[in-house]
């Protein structure tokens, strides 16, 4: 398996027919969010949950022994468990168009699938102001393909990624099998990690190494400590996710690449899947193209080996995602971006 470059938005929506909706409130007293992924008809779903503190919902559902495979929406929030409630908003919006599991005769017989998780960034806003059912539903609302807002939007507007703000990035990448079939992997993460994401001396994120040429818009990474206090003990925490594919997978095969995404949060954030961390993520296979099959001694080794490089893909794809969550923060009061820790990262200093 080669990596060829990314596609054309470097994000999770170049993956076709994938589409990504935010919505935040960041007024005076409110910093919290919303966002929700939109996949195909169709798409298979798995999820893999790492860290003593989750906090989702579905997630058993995407179990592979479990009924359902298909995957509506994916709802990712702030607002700690109050910010379940989002997903709430995403059902609405998904049975207002007849989309769901069939559960009936008729067209409006359905339930919508939405797997969801949060992050915890409670002490951002006032105690009571965080993400509700209208947050979903304005999220899904404003889903569309193409470019995708990154930074402090949508679910990572309160995030907090170690000492720095945190925030929504993402990355794509495409990959090409050995007899040449190409393939899309895409990445959407909520930056918001117990753990630090850059070096201390030097302020370069831990993830910049896997980042394809020129592709973070950097002059020259630093190579100073940050003048800034850390808030080491805050435990503003969990980074959660959606890693796409254009290829047909299992529900068995999604969960091993989501299982390796969370490879890409642990190179990203150091350390990862801590106890104060709920870390998970989830992975969609929307069934475009059909793996090769070639049988070895080990059976389907086409496919396996295929899968291989797609889970490969899926970790540095996350761990770049991350890194664009990173640089593309904003500050926010008691809680600086990486821009203005080092802006000569960006040629400004």
């Amino acid at each position: 398996m080669t990596t060829t470059r990314s596609g054309p938005h470097n994000a999770i929506t170049d993956v076709p027919g994938v589409l990504v909706g935010h919505h935040q409130r960041t007024e005076a007293g409110w910093m919290c969010g919303t966002t929700v992924v939109l996949p195909p008809e169709g798409t298979v779903g798995g999820v893999d949950q790492r860290g003593g503190a989750p906090g989702t919902r579905e997630t058993d559902l995407l179990v592979p022994e479990n009924l359902v495979s298909t995957v509506d929406a994916v709802c990712l929030s702030g607002g700690s468990a109050f910010g379940l409630a989002a997903a709430d908003g995403v059902m609405r919006w998904l049975d207002e168009r007849n989309r769901g599991f069939p559960v009936g005769p008729g067209p409006e017989h359905v339930v919508p699938i939405v797997p969801a998780a949060v992050i915890f960034d409670l002490p951002r806003g006032d105690w009571g102001n965080r993400p509700d059912a209208t947050f979903g539903y304005a999220a899904c609302e404003a889903a569309a393909g193409g470019p995708v807002a990154q930074g402090s939007v949508g679910a990572g507007a309160g995030a907090q990624a170690g000492s720095l703000r945190g925030g929504v990035g993402t990355a794509s990448e495409y990959v090409e099998s050995p007899d040449g079939i190409r393939l899309t992997v895409g990445a959407l993460a909520v930056v918001n990690a117990a753990g630090e994401v850059v070096r201390p001396g030097t302020g370069e994120p831990y993830a910049a190494e896997y980042g394809l040429d020129g592709e973070f818009g950097v002059s020259r990474w630093p190579e100073r400590a940050g003048e800034f206090t850390a808030t080491e003990g805050t435990r503003l925490n969990t980074t959660i996710g959606v890693v796409a594919v254009d290829a047909v997978l299992s529900k068995a095969e999604c969960r091993r690449l989501a299982v390796a995404a969370q490879d890409g949060i642990a190179l990203a954030a150091r350390p990862a899947h801590t106890m104060f961390d709920g870390d998970t993520v989830f992975a969609l296979a929307t069934g475009a193209t059909e793996l090769p099959r070639a049988e070895g001694p080990i059976g389907d080794a086409g496919a396996a080996m295929v899968l291989d490089g797609l889970c490969s893909a899926a970790a540095r794809v996350f761990a770049r995602a991350m890194v664009h969550g990173l640089l593309a923060a904003s500050s926010a009061p008691g809680l600086p971006s990486y821009a203005e820790v080092w802006p000569e990262a960006f040629g400004d200093g």
